[in-house]
């Protein structure tokens, strides 16, 4: 089995955590799909991050479909089994994907597109849903953080984490740290369990 994408990937880095805290074995090929294209494309034509390459050469795309199925051959899931606590894990996990979505679509504007052509309205609005969804994680985050005892930690917090990592590699300057300390607190001590630490952000 190979995890094909690049750790920088915020959804290919809490898919790798997120097998690993399932004790699923995998190996990952850290391929990028603009630097590495036609050879990501040699695997999956679709070039999407990331990729599972199942044993029979299955491939599946998505994080949150490559855990479900990764939680299928682990016999259990990452969330709680009560509605309303699972819920409450659920909900973070969405808080924390919208900001990963936020995060690269404001990326993707400044990198991709000619200044010239970028669209200020709409770079504004990208902003604020970015903001929106850090300022819930940052009253959704548990001082001192849940788990801290145990070491252990649910996909809440694996996205949580994962989603503030890239927020400050990318966009250090529009997600201050200082504006939201529970969640750059939760998420530093987040970073030191070790399935976090095997799959670090260079």
């Amino acid at each position: 089995m190979q995890l094909i994408g690049m750790l920088d990937s915020p959804y290919v880095r809490r898919t790798a955590i997120s097998l690993d805290l399932l004790g699923i074995a995998f190996e990952h090929r850290p391929l990028s799909v603009f630097r590495d294209f036609d050879t990501y494309a040699g695997i999956n034509p679709v070039v999407k991050a990331p990729t599972l390459v199942l044993d029979d050469g299955t491939c599946l795309m998505d994080s949150n479909l490559i855990i479900d199925y990764a939680e299928c051959l682990a016999g259990r899931a990452l969330l709680p089994d009560a509605p309303a606590d699972r819920a409450r894990v659920l909900a973070r996990v969405g808080l924390a994907l919208a900001a990963c979505e936020k995060t690269m679509q404001m990326v993707y504007e400044f990198k991709l597109r000619p200044p010239e052509k970028q669209h200020q309205p709409w770079l504004d609005r990208v902003q604020a849903q970015l903001l929106g969804a850090c300022s819930l994680l940052e009253h959704a985050c548990d001082a001192p953080p849940a788990g801290a005892q145990t070491g252990r930690i649910d996909q809440g917090g694996v996205s949580t984490a994962v989603a503030w990592a890239f927020m400050q590699l990318m966009l250090p300057q529009i997600v201050q740290a200082e504006l939201y300390p529970r969640l750059a607190a939760w998420s530093a001590w987040a970073e030191t369990l070790p399935a976090l630490r095997r799959f670090a952000l260079a």
